[in-house]
């Protein structure tokens, strides 16, 4: 029962620093909400910039406001995208829990960056920009769960506990993968040292919940993915952004043209890195 062991042990460790993090982010999203949402309203040509910064910032509370603002055609389809690509969920903030991992967070930040902002800019240059609507926007962060009407400390609790348990059972579980079957048996079955292990890690991203960046990044740290698919899998998972953008965005099609930009450019863009 090692494996048990190792995966209580790493995952309390995580434990103290996740609920601090988490509680940075709730009074962050909290206080700075509708001043970003401004920002977001008021920015043209700066908007793929702005929005891939802005999703750069653990959590999905900002890939939901850009999906809000899109579907009322407040940000153009390239600011949504770069809000998207550049978000990581939960990620960030596991690997910052786990020592020695500083470069390793910068150089994901600076790619996804680099990918959210210039996909955005020639998604801009593709398609035409959505005619602005007058109609009132909606506050629909609650229904992903994000928020509740108890203060930032019991929705810092509650990301803390959900997350924390995540990352309790998908750690046990790869380290008894690990033992029952070796590292490097796991990374050949994922397609280990392929050009197409992105395209399995975009796939993974485009579940629409936390729980895909905890598996990706827990994958990545455990070896059994390269950074190119971890990049991949992360920029193809825009969280609860995309199931809001289903919910409120009443054109199908469009939804589903939105969906397959973001694979194909995630998982483009991991096949790429994965060559150098």
């Amino acid at each position: 029962m090692e494996w048990l062991t190792e995966g209580l042990i790493d995952s309390a460790r995580m434990l103290p620093f996740l609920f601090v993090a988490f509680l940075c982010m709730e009074a962050l999203e909290h206080y700075s909400g509708s001043r970003v949402n401004r920002i977001l309203k008021k920015t043209e040509k700066g908007g793929p910039v702005v929005g891939a910064v802005l999703g750069c910032i653990p959590q999905c509370g900002f890939s939901v406001m850009a999906a809000d603002l899109y579907a009322g055609g407040i940000i153009s389809l390239g600011t949504l995208m770069a809000v998207f690509l550049a978000t990581s969920d939960e990620a960030l903030l596991i690997m910052l829990a786990n020592p020695g991992n500083s470069g390793e967070i910068l150089s994901l930040v600076g790619v996804k960056l680099v990918i959210a902002i210039v996909s955005g800019y020639a998604l801009d240059l593709i398609f035409k920009r959505r005619k602005k609507m007058e109609n009132s926007m909606e506050e629909i962060c609650s229904h992903c769960g994000c928020h509740d009407h108890h203060g930032i400390i019991r929705s810092a609790l509650n990301h803390t506990v959900r997350i924390f348990l995540y990352i309790l059972i998908l750690t046990c579980a790869l380290a008894f993968i690990m033992d029952a079957v070796g590292i490097q048996e796991l990374s050949r079955m994922l397609l280990g040292d392929t050009i197409f292990q992105p395209l399995i890690a975009g796939v993974i991203g485009l579940i629409p919940n936390c729980a895909a960046s905890v598996a990706l990044t827990e994958l990545y740290l455990g070896g059994a993915i390269s950074f190119a698919s971890v990049v991949s899998g992360l920029c193809t998972g825009a969280g609860v952004g995309l199931l809001v953008l289903f919910r409120i965005n009443h054109s199908p099609k469009e939804n589903l043209k939105i969906l397959g930009l973001l694979y194909g450019i995630g998982a483009l863009s991991g096949m790429v890195l994965q060559l150098f």
